[in-house]
Formats: C-alpha cells, structure tokens, sequence
C-alpha cells in the first residue's frame, strides 16, 4: 500500500449520452437518472511513498513522488461495486509512465504539463501529441464543503474503487481518503483535441479542491467474484 497527498484538484464534468460512451468501456457503466458522466480531473500528486518503511522508503521513492496528472475518467459498475475506470491519463514523470502500465494496468501517457493555481482560479495546459487548455475561477472566499449525500457531486467525487483492464482480466485498486472538500467553479475550455475522439457530451459542472492529503493506494489485485 502506498500514501501520497493530492493538491489543487480541478474536477470537470460531462454528462452523456450512454449509449455513444459505452463502445469506449470495457465495464458496464454506472448511470444516474439515466446519464453516463465523464470528468476531467487535473491535480498535482505530492509525497507518493510506501505505508509502511518510514523516512528511508520515503526517500527511496522520491523518483516517483510528486508530479502532475491529468485524467479522463468515467464511472462503472463491476460485480456490484460502484467505481471509476481511466479512459486516458496523462502525466509528466517518465517512470511512473514505464510502471503504471505494468504494476496498475493504467494507460499513462507522457505529457507536458503546465498548472497554476492562485486565489479562486486555475490554469492548467497540457501537451501530448496534442492540446488541451482550461481556465477555472471560483469564489476564494466561499468555504469548501461535502458533498451532499445523494447529490450529483458525491456521485462523481466519493469514488473509492477504481477498475482497469489489463490482458483481458478486470482489475481493481481501492483509495481511502477524507471526503473531498471543494468549491463550485465556472471553467471555460480553450482546447481540447488531446482528448481525441471520446464522446464527451455537455458540460454540466466543475469543482475545485484545495486536495488531500494522506490518501490511501492499495495494490492492483484482480477482480474476482
């Protein structure tokens, strides 16, 4: 298992049509009031290190450590398990872009990034065979706060089981973190061709958390009934 402490977390949500996403997702999607979702989520990963080792695992992991991330993501249902599944994610450590794959079945791609983060907004760019481009503002002044339960927000946020596919065999690693505490916030997409050819549907929300920190990674097992 290992902890890290994800920080400034910028979630952008889509809303779409089910049956135009569900060709892109080997797992049966997880609908709300009849809906598929995918989100965007650029954050910045600080502190990755072994649970257990102390300060020298910490240290032997530093390669790994901190870098930014971000991915496309939908959400799924597998035996009964609500959960999220990484259509495409890009980040900009070439290591961790090598062992992903490998150690979590993850379709890492090496990308570069450029994030900036001041008081009620955000900037994030990211360059990888192509462009994608966002600006988020949101009121510095409003205190973040839960998701209310059954809202649509904890919905996409309280996520705590995420699936891959990997040699034709489901996977699955678990998070444990504090609930997400975040702001609304208005985004406006300058580019976003990186993202290809998925469906993405309407825009229909956006959050902005300051992060968490110790959050839980367990390993990457695969999914048996």
């Amino acid at each position: 298992m290992f902890l890290t402490d994800w920080k400034d977390a910028l979630f952008i949500h889509f809303r779409v049509d089910p049956g135009r996403l569900q060709e892109w997702v080997p797992l049966r999607l997880d609908l709300r009031e009849g809906w598929a979702y995918v989100s965007l989520v650029a954050f910045t990963q600080k502190r990755l290190r072994p649970a257990m080792g102390g300060a020298a695992a910490e240290f032997l992991s530093r390669p790994l450590a901190g870098h930014e991330f971000l991915n496309l993501r939908t959400y799924v249902v597998h035996d009964g398990e609500p959960g999220i599944y990484f259509l495409e994610e890009w980040i900009s450590n070439r290591l961790a872009v090598f062992l992903g794959p490998r150690l979590y079945g993850l379709p890492y791609r090496l990308g570069r990034m450029s994030y900036q983060t001041g008081a009620g907004y955000a900037m994030r760019q990211v360059v990888a065979g192509g462009h994608f481009a966002c600006a988020a503002k949101w009121n510095a002044g409003d205190l973040p706060v839960a998701s209310e339960r059954g809202s649509e927000a904890e919905f996409l946020l309280e996520r705590y089981t995420a699936f891959t596919v990997r040699g034709g065999k489901v996977r699955r690693f678990r998070i444990t973190h504090e609930p997400w505490r975040k702001r609304e916030a208005e985004v406006a997409i300058e580019r976003r061709d990186l993202l290809g050819d998925v469906p993405m549907g309407d825009l229909c929300g956006a959050h902005y958390s300051e992060g968490l920190g110790n959050v839980g990674i367990s390993w990457c097992r695969t999914a048996v009934r």
